[in-house]
């Protein structure tokens, strides 16, 4: 039988722990030349929508598996796809033109020893836990071992998923956050402190947020840096999911936070070098950082690669992408617990499968 989930369910299968540790395996396997990756790719129809003009459609595949997982993920998203103008400022927008004004993706898993479908689920929860399991991921090796204040910025979907999955790991005396909007920070800041029984300060500007920090998590939907890199004091640890594509340029940090950083690790350089992202690709080609000197979060784990080694270094994560073998290690453990609490429906494999070679 294959399960069927929907978003509601994945979100109830999930935890921090299980997410953290499935997204760890399957990196060191990885390193290890285990587990395979296909680079995101993405392909825009040429002709505009009718029903929306200066929209297209876009399709949007990335692939991976692993043994330990057990399973080949093919993530898929099915998209409206343009650009608005929010402020005066151009911004990529992403149309819920499905039945019910809803979006279009799914994770399909597979057995790598049976070869037929065993999961089917949809991408949208599994998407903001496997990029905050990797931050955390990240945050293991290179935030300092006992960080005091996390400074973040975003009060969206994702800052809440961080803030809760690096709320499982350290043990923060403070927390401090900002986003531009003033209502939005205050709200984001009292739902978090009750949700994680912790207080949660909402900041009145960028500086604030950085300054005092031994600890900076960036995870927004900004096309610019949000704050400035000579604010970056000895010690701290920065990171960003500010991932850029060919149509999309945006970053979280800026060029001067990269200089400063002793330590300089992206989730991949492929992705940064196929998309010229400004924050890893150009930074290389303007010899801000050399991309030599630039390392692979997987590599970190295995200690190809040094992480941090003294307290007063400055080291920056930049988890620039997404990857298949994530959606393979948090699919797995989806699939797991949701079986194990009775979560989802069967439905039969055979309509999945055929009686010739195709």
């Amino acid at each position: 039988m294959t399960w069927l989930l929907n978003n509601e369910e994945v979100e109830k299968a999930l935890t921090p722990e299980d997410t953290i540790a499935a997204t760890e395996s399957v990196y060191r396997e990885l390193a290890e030349g285990a587990a395979f990756n296909r680079a995101r790719s993405q392909v825009y129809l040429p002709v505009e929508s009718k029903a929306n003009p200066g929209f297209r459609y876009r399709f949007k595949s990335q692939e991976g598996g692993s043994p330990g997982t057990g399973v080949w993920a093919l993530r898929i998203t099915s998209d409206m796809a343009g650009h608005s103008f929010t402020a005066g400022v151009k911004r990529r927008r992403i149309l819920p033109v499905a039945t019910g004004n809803r979006y279009c993706g799914l994770v399909i898993l597979f057995d790598i020893e049976r070869i037929e479908p065993i999961a089917i689920m949809p991408d949208g929860v599994i998407q903001k836990m496997r990029v905050a399991a990797l931050s955390a991921v990240g945050a293991k090796y290179l935030a300092p071992a006992k960080p005091k204040v996390l400074g973040l910025f975003g009060t969206g979907w994702q800052a809440g998923a961080h803030l809760e999955y690096l709320c499982s790991l350290f043990e923060f005396e403070k927390i401090k956050v900002f986003s531009p909007n003033e209502q939005h920070r205050r709200e984001f800041a009292e739902s978090m402190s009750r949700k994680l029984d912790r207080p949660v300060a909402a900041c009145a500007s960028p500086r604030e947020t950085v300054e005092g920090s031994d600890f900076i998590q960036a995870a927004t939907a900004s096309w610019d840096a949000v704050f400035d890199g000579h604010w970056v004091e000895k010690g701290m640890y920065v990171a960003s999911i500010g991932g850029s594509d060919a149509s999309n340029k945006r970053r979280e940090i800026d060029d001067e936070t990269i200089r400063r950083g002793d330590i300089y690790i992206v989730h991949s350089k492929e992705v940064a070098r196929l998309d010229q992202s400004p924050d890893i690709w150009e930074v290389a080609q303007k010899g801000i950082k050399a991309w030599d000197a630039i390392h692979e979060i997987q590599d970190l784990l295995v200690g190809k690669v040094a992480g941090r080694s003294r307290a007063d270094e400055i080291t920056v994560f930049n988890n620039n992408t997404g990857a298949g073998t994530q959606f393979a290690a948090v699919g797995s453990a989806v699939l797991k617990r949701a079986r194990e609490m009775g979560l989802g429906r069967e439905i039969p494999t055979e309509w999945f499968l055929e009686d010739v070679s195709p």
